[in-house]
């Protein structure tokens, strides 16, 4: 992986599809009748995103659906692996632009990228044993051990996780032709909508200072990812794209 990390993963990826696939007729049930059209412009400006990102993704051939949840309480994205995108509504005034919204979706394309779905599950192989040990060899109680393995290990882990995404995300985003620096004002514009931010130790996710401190550390080599692909061309026709079509009210 670009990032170097090493990482455990026994989970083969037609498990991971079948346990994918499993997750998003639960995630369709819950929120059918609460999706926008595909015409709708919230919509039509994800698949817009989504098609420059795609190519950067490597993982072109997904089979990629795009669905809007009108939930403007919810700031939230999602990519379940196969393509299967999900956007609520309440994220796309933190998105601020295009550029912002690439921000959101490069970092949920990243984790399945990076197969962290698949990464998270072959965990569970660990906690279970070292709750055992715990448990049984040395007479830990369940509740203590629980608290142990997810506040030394489970959370930790999936912040290194969320990182990676972050990374990942800011440089394909750049090398869509989108502007990197967007994703310092999405994560600026995040942390002021947070009325209350445990310490990060006790989180799954990075605070969004640590997030917007990292970010400024990959900035210039986004930055230079961006200059050294073909934007011209490529923002050129986003333009005439954009002039042509129904646009969101950010």
């Amino acid at each position: 992986m670009v990032t170097g990390r090493i990482r455990f993963n026994v989970v083969s990826s037609e498990q991971e599809q079948a346990l994918a696939k499993q997750m998003y007729r639960q995630v369709m049930q819950q929120y059918r009748t609460r999706l926008v059209p595909r015409d709708h412009p919230a919509s039509m400006a994800v698949q817009r995103v989504l098609k420059r990102l795609i190519p950067a993704s490597g993982l072109v051939d997904a089979k990629w659906e795009v669905h809007v949840v009108n939930d403007p309480k919810e700031m939230n994205a999602f990519v379940i692996p196969g393509g299967k995108v999900f956007v609520f509504s309440g994220i796309l005034p933190i998105c601020g632009g295009e550029d912002g919204l690439a921000a959101v979706l490069g970092h949920e394309i990243a984790h399945n990228v990076a197969h962290h779905a698949a990464e998270r599950m072959s965990q569970m192989f660990i906690l279970i044993g070292a709750m055992y040990m715990l448990s049984y060899l040395f007479a830990v109680p369940d509740v203590l051990s629980n608290l142990l393995l997810q506040y030394g290990f489970v959370r930790r882990g999936s912040r290194k996780q969320e990182a990676e995404a972050d990374y990942m995300g800011l440089m394909m985003m750049a090398q869509s032709c989108y502007d990197p620096s967007a994703a310092i004002g999405l994560w600026e514009r995040m942390q002021k909508t947070e009325t209350y931010a445990p310490p990060q130790w006790m989180s799954t996710h990075p605070s969004s200072r640590t997030r917007i401190n990292n970010i400024r550390q990959w900035l210039p080599e986004a930055e230079k990812k961006h200059a050294d692909s073909d934007c011209y061309s490529t923002l050129q026709y986003a333009k005439e794209f954009r002039k042509a079509m129904p646009q969101v009210v950010w």
